[in-house]
């Protein structure tokens, strides 16, 4: 297994230090824009706790393993970091690589927060083992669906790939927009672009929604959407995200603004995220995103719980119900929420934005939830 070194000191130079494993994408296929935030957010906490001190004077150690977007790597990584004798698993960015790190901590005994993934069905069961600090897909996409609404928007057609989350997306489109007079096309992301065009004209679509991967399909679903001059008025979305990263930007310049997706931020951050949103800055040389955030606040909640509770695993996995913390985005707590089987924070702060026209570096709110 490919593994960076750890960017938050040797793996094995103070047999003292309390280790955590940290799962993150930094490497294709795997979207590692979104990794390289989720590290800086991880390991700044990280710095952070030692600078003050650590966890009862024992340092925090950030194992950091690349799950290149695999679940079974993932999977596998979970077993090493258990053998390693980490306290807990934090990361990870994908939802089907997330969902085989829960399945393989729970099986372990490992507590894992999960800062990043969506899915619902994280697990298949309930499980006492596994936490998380993004909101569950169903809540942030019906939110994307009520902004679609008021926005006019009734005839959606979806390019998508065959995926558990993509599948998990349209289906929660479908049911939220269906009673509400909104209809969901879904169109085969292996068309051709220009097949895609004509297919979105038949239908008379009024918004694309991208649930495909980057930089393929989507940038060139992009590029012929804008150039056809017969979708002039559609609008094209993105609520898995993709337009939150500079990457994106670099690639479509104009094309890519004005494309509607999900993050999860407040309106204002208070003076915490404020702190934490300007050092991560420096360290990444752009602005954070809010996947940068969620990096910093899982290790501010492992940091809280492992000093009320200490490293043991099924101590630190009995305390999510009892966890309180400020974090950069709000006060976090966790509880059981239906339909979800981990521990759930709920919510953090939702909103839909998009890149303005005339600014592509420039974000508007356009809804929030």
């Amino acid at each position: 297994m490919n593994t960076p070194p750890s960017p938050s000191g040797a793996e094995h130079t103070d047999r003292s230090s309390i280790r955590l494993g940290a799962l993150v994408p930094l490497t294709r296929p795997g979207w590692v824009e979104a990794g390289r935030h989720l590290l800086a957010g991880l390991d700044l906490a990280v710095r952070e706790v030692n600078d003050a001190g650590g966890i009862d004077g024992r340092p925090l150690e950030l194992v950091v393993r690349d799950t290149a977007a695999d679940p079974e790597r993932a999977a596998a990584a979970v077993d090493e970091l258990a053998h390693l004798g980490v306290a807990a698993v934090v990361g990870e960015y994908h939802s089907v690589v997330a969902r085989a790190a829960a399945a393989r901590a729970d099986a372990l005994g490992v507590p894992f927060l999960c800062s990043s993934a969506v899915l619902d069905a994280l697990t298949e069961e309930p499980t006492e083992w596994v936490a998380r600090l993004a909101p569950a897909q169903s809540h942030g996409w019906r939110i994307y669906a009520d902004f679609l609404l008021r926005a006019g928007r009734r005839r959606i057609a979806v390019a998508t790939q065959p995926s558990v989350y993509w599948a998990s997306g349209t289906r929660i489109l479908r049911d939220h927009l269906a009673p509400r007079g909104g209809t969901v096309l879904e169109l085969d992301a292996t068309l051709t672009p220009e097949a895609l065009c004509d297919a979105l004209v038949d239908h008379g679509a009024t918004a694309l929604l991208l649930l495909v991967g980057h930089p393929e399909p989507a940038v060139p679903i992009v590029r012929a959407v804008r150039r056809d001059r017969r979708l002039a008025e559609i609008l094209v979305g993105a609520p898995a995200g993709q337009p939150e990263f500079a990457e994106w930007a670099a690639a479509l310049g104009e094309d890519g603004a004005g494309i509607p997706f999900l993050r999860y931020l407040p309106e204002r951050l208070g003076p915490l995220g404020e702190r934490v949103g300007k050092k991560l800055r420096e360290r990444l040389g752009e602005a954070p995103s809010f996947v940068a955030f969620e990096g910093w606040d899982t290790v501010n909640v492992l940091a809280a719980v492992l000093r009320s509770h200490g490293p043991d695993r099924a101590a630190v996995a009995e305390s999510w119900p009892r966890v309180a913390v400020e974090g950069t985005r709000g006060p976090i707590r966790f509880s059981r929420t239906p339909g979800i089987g981990v521990w759930q924070w709920a919510w953090t702060p939702v909103q839909v934005v998009d890149r303005a026209p005339a600014e592509p570096d420039r974000f508007r709110i356009l809804h929030a939830g």
